[in-house]
């Protein structure tokens, strides 16, 4: 893996080479092993914060963890094709507008105990911006290669504050064309449905169940594209303790092993069903 700016990152892809790079700034890595109708991306996967925000910062290390999404980056890194976040949503969420990218109030509590500079705003905004000008630039590219492309959007989410039952997968549909993607949303469900994990919950999956799909990952990609399909995809936090933040690395193992192959599976299956009819 070699250290990029924005704009090397950009230039490469533009070029089709393929590399592994993480971000001058060190606010996400990218990897292309192939050029392939797929990529995969663990947006909320980071837990890094700028240094000049520690101090101010109300939440603890841990009230950070919980609501990110750890190991979400592991799971997704068999694959040809990934963006994984190394930044904390809380100096600036990936999955909302760049306007509301950056908490006044995270869950119910206030987050900063001094409200942030504009310099600091700015700059966390910057990479935000950055990010998706990286985004843009690949996905445009994809598009160009093969017609037609398909984004696993991969998050995690706790299921123990929730008081029914909620399945172990959830796949976010209301912002995409249902319609016209049904076979490929029901392909992923009945994959996502029957992966064998070492726990004790029965692996299930539901659509728009715990969560609909309103990411703003999802929506700017649907907006900026013509035929590519976001699969926004939640993982209940079985695979760890969300009480003491501990990671059961057999269920990332396993997580990640069977994403390898079923990703690789369902997206040609997708690229062979919309790529000729584009």
């Amino acid at each position: 893996m070699i250290k990029l700016s924005y704009r090397q990152i950009i230039d490469k892809i533009e070029r089709e080479e393929t590399f592994h790079a993480v971000a001058d700034d060190y606010s996400f890595s990218i990897k292309i092993d192939d050029y392939v109708p797929f990529a995969c991306a663990a947006i909320h996967n980071g837990h890094n914060l700028d240094k000049e925000l520690w101090k101010n910062c109300h939440h603890t290390e841990h009230d950070r963890w919980y609501e990110e999404d750890p190991a979400t980056g592991e799971m997704i890194s068999g694959l040809p094709l990934t963006l994984i976040a190394h930044d904390s949503r809380f100096e600036y969420d990936l999955n909302r507008h760049p306007n509301e990218a950056i908490y006044e109030t995270a869950w119910g509590k206030r987050l900063w105990k001094i409200p942030l500079s504009e310099s600091l705003k700015l700059k966390a905004i910057n990479k935000h911006e950055n990010f998706y000008k990286v985004v843009l630039t690949l996905m445009v590219k994809l598009e160009e290669m093969f017609g037609s492309v398909v984004v696993y959007d991969l998050h995690s989410y706790n299921w123990k504050r929730w008081e029914r039952k909620v399945p172990v997968f959830n796949i976010g549909t209301s912002n995409v064309d249902e319609t016209k993607y049904n076979t490929a949303i029901t392909q992923w469900q009945e994959i996502l449905g029957k992966l064998e994990l070492p726990i004790d919950e029965k692996v299930t999956c539901e659509v728009n169940d715990v969560f609909q799909g309103n990411g703003y990952f999802l929506k700017y990609i649907t907006a900026n594209t013509l035929n590519t399909l976001v699969l926004a995809t939640e993982i209940s936090k079985v695979y760890c303790d969300e009480e003491t933040g501990v990671i059961f690395p057999e269920v990332v193992a396993a997580v990640r092993d069977q994403l390898k192959y079923y990703i690789q599976a369902h997206a040609h299956r997708f690229y062979d069903r919309h790529h000729s009819i584009v």
